[in-house]
């Protein structure tokens, strides 16, 4: 067995890791929505006429839905986070370089810094949807890397032999693992956000007898009991505010230092070549999120619609324009 050989062998188990840790994650999350489904509506609503009560959860629902299960998906997730970095110090010595000039490895390293982030922003308090959704993107990439993305370890073509693969796309691969977390962290806000404006609507609804259509399709229902036990729209914003602030610092250096690389490989700082268009694109929104955010009080929903964009540029700029799209960055090796 070769090194490379091993170095697939540990993605694949860290994959399988990684997923015993989402369906974990799903189970503790079922749990606590079905335990919240027993808590009555009215706990979290105030009297008729009054003010909306803070969104607490009753004293028989553990914020973690299961504890065995957020032990497990604690736990796996360490294990697949740790089979992982093995995976990827082993494709390294099998290239003989640092593994990141192709999207396999992109996706690999990306997948890893999710986990650990994940890992530590949860190290006090389990968040099960936060969970799921981080740990679900973070299985359909390696999933993808391994059957769709897959190539042999193997040396690069000479513009990305530098010490600028390691700074350029290395801070690139950081910031799209912190705009992951970011980015579901504002999925579960606009949820939270949802469920306590609703509330208040929903109990003016039951005054005028017609509260079945917002029961059924708000984000008020039974169904979503289990925001009770989430942090609050306001802590949860604040979460992925602080974020994406990160990632948006890094995405800056990756930019600044992929237009000093192009001038050191290509003789020029920028040529509206795809990639970098796309990158400025995904910084463009960033910079506008966070100048909304901070100076014209850009907040809740509104706000995170626009993380929604970014991360939805930053996901194209890695997919679209590597895969279908001609240019000096498209390094795929497809």
């Amino acid at each position: 067995m070769t090194v490379g050989d091993l170095s697939s062998l540990l993605v694949w188990a860290a994959m399988t890791a990684l997923t015993v840790a989402f369906v974990a994650s799903t189970v503790a999350l079922a749990r606590l929505a079905e335990a919240s489904r027993r808590v009555p509506a009215a706990r979290e609503l105030a009297p008729a006429g009054g003010p909306a009560l803070p969104a607490e959860p009753a004293p028989d629902v553990r914020p973690e839905g299961s504890p065995k299960a957020a032990g497990i998906a604690r736990s796996t997730s360490l294990t697949g986070g740790a089979l992982l970095l093995a995976g990827i110090v082993t494709r390294g010595l099998a290239a003989g370089r640092w593994p990141t000039a192709n999207m396999y490895e992109f996706a690999l390293v990306g997948t890893f810094i999710a986990v650990v982030v994940l890992v530590v922003v949860q190290r006090r308090r389990f968040i099960p949807f936060l969970s799921v959704l981080v740990l679900g993107i973070g299985v359909l990439a390696l999933a993808l890397a391994l059957t769709v993305l897959f190539v042999q370890a193997d040396a690069v073509q000479p513009a990305l032999q530098s010490y600028w693969l390691v700074l350029h796309v290395g801070v690139a691969i950081i910031a799209t693992g912190v705009f992951t977390v970011g980015f579901a962290a504002a999925v579960l806000q606009v949820l939270q956000d949802a469920r306590e404006s609703g509330s208040s609507r929903e109990a003016a609804a039951e005054e005028t007898g017609r509260p079945g259509a917002l029961h059924r399709w708000r984000v008020t229902g039974p169904a979503w009991a289990w925001l009770r036990s989430a942090p609050s729209a306001r802590e949860l914003e604040a979460f992925s505010f602080r974020l994406n602030a990160i990632g948006f610092v890094l995405w800056t250096f990756t930019l600044i230092g992929g237009a000093i690389w192009a001038e050191h490989a290509w003789g020029r700082y920028w040529g509206w070549d795809p990639k970098e268009v796309g990158t400025f694109v995904a910084w463009v929104v960033y910079a506008a999120y966070l100048h909304a955010r901070t100076t014209r009080g850009w907040s809740g929903r509104r706000a995170a619609y626009v993380v929604f964009v970014g991360y939805a540029v930053v996901l194209a700029n890695f997919t679209v324009v590597n895969l279908f799209v001609d240019g000096k960055h498209s390094y795929s090796g497809l």
